[in-house]
């Protein structure tokens, strides 16, 4: 077990000089670590290869993780802060959110209509399309230190994103199996996937919030936060692999509910002086988070890209821009939040793959060859939009003058 431990933290070394020398020459440093990661991966040079990848103490590390990065959106859900942009923000998500479904589900319904695949492909194609993969984003907020109307919207609309996202994913694949398929996801596993995380990560962020409380100097602060983190992703896991039919739960949701509770209990000075302490665990935390977003994608599927994938790109990015356009509209949000927060929404690819992968396994059986559209397709567009989404988002935050 030495063996694959030193590899990981070899590549995660790697990753942080490339993003280190990507930052040089003004690109995110995230796109570094997602470039190494898909590098070092099982697909190329493989020093991060399958077996770890799979291996059961690698799959707890990194919940631990994405648990811990879901401070950087929980500690923003300071009901002070957030109640003077809640009607934005709930409107903004379910526009951006329910449109990318709408519009990807037509643009594949109509193309499949006419090339004779089932129609039920086009649902689960816009189901996987609504749900953003929040880490990107707010790796670019961390990094760049963006502040403003954009990222004031973006960083809970992240957390509602998913929210909607898993409830609308689930409720198509659910019909969909009924449908085609003898392996019968069960309806309440649908609420369980949502309440869940927040009830656990919610559970845990009291007693944190009691002890986080009381003024400690930055060792037993951080001792203190980590000691309820590893608590919280602990019952998480329990949960995920020993409760659920299958491991699905989301870990940042763990972290963000875990967060926001123990935010809105300390006080804002104390809770600077927490995060500020916090900071280097929550900058490795990216790292690992975004390594592992990148190193399942192969990067041979470029050359295979066909017109499912470019059509898949093109029309999510059609939904997230416009439906948060029309969302930030209805809602008189400033102008820099209509034209720029779908640019920063593009990323996608860790939630996606979790998506398709359930999705293949329901349809595995009953219909190989709509599994395996769904697979290619995905998994392409997975690489592609990967890279060129951490890009415009960056751009997103420069055009709204919110970069510092």
């Amino acid at each position: 077990m030495l063996l694959p431990i030193l590899r990981l933290l070899a590549t995660v070394v790697l990753a942080f000089v490339v993003g280190r020398l990507l930052a040089r020459i003004k690109l995110p440093a995230i796109l570094g670590w997602l470039i190494t990661g898909m590098l070092l991966g099982p697909h190329a040079l493989q020093l991060l290869d399958q077996s770890v990848l799979d291996a059961l103490w690698y799959q707890a590390a990194v919940h631990v993780l994405e648990c811990t990065v879901g401070l950087l959106i929980g500690t923003e859900l300071v009901w002070k802060r957030i109640k003077q942009f809640g009607k934005q923000i709930i409107v903004t998500t379910l526009t951006q959110s329910l449109g990318t479904f709408l519009v990807v589900s037509l643009v594949f319904g109509i193309i499949f209509h006419f090339m004779d695949i089932p129609l039920y492909l086009a649902v689960i194609f816009g189901g996987i399309a609504l749900a953003t993969a929040p880490a990107p984003a707010l790796s670019i907020v961390r990094e760049f230190q963006t502040n403003g109307p954009v990222t004031k919207t973006l960083i809970p609309m992240a957390a509602l994103d998913d929210m909607v996202g898993v409830v609308v994913f689930f409720s198509v694949i659910s019909l969909v199996a009924s449908r085609v398929s003898t392996e019968r996801l069960p309806a309440y596993m649908i609420a369980l996937v949502v309440l869940l995380p927040l009830g656990v990560g919610a559970a845990v962020g009291v007693p944190a919030g009691l002890l986080l409380k009381k003024e400690r100097g930055p060792a037993p602060t951080v001792a203190l936060l980590v000691g309820t983190l590893l608590l919280a992703s602990a019952a998480g896991f329990y949960l995920n692999y020993r409760v659920m039919p299958r491991p699905v739960l989301n870990f940042m949701l763990i972290g963000m509910a875990f967060s926001a509770v123990f935010a809105n209990m300390v006080g804002e000075v104390r809770l600077e002086r927490i995060l500020c302490s916090f900071n280097p665990f929550l900058g490795l935390s990216m790292i690992v988070v975004i390594l592992n977003l990148g190193a399942p994608l192969d990067y041979h599927l470029i050359l295979g890209a066909g017109l499912f994938t470019a059509l898949y790109i093109v029309s999510r990015a059609a939904g997230k821009y416009g439906g948060a356009y029309l969302g930030a509209t209805l809602t008189g949000a400033p102008q820099t939040v209509r034209k720029y927060l779908g640019l920063t929404l593009l990323p996608h690819s860790g939630v996606s793959l979790v998506f398709t992968g359930i999705a293949v396994s329901v349809l595995s059986g009953p219909a190989p060859e709509s599994a395996q559209i769904i697979q290619g397709t995905i998994a392409a567009a997975a690489v592609i939009n990967e890279v060129l989404a951490v890009v415009i988002a960056k751009k997103g935050f420069e055009w709204s003058g919110e970069l510092r």
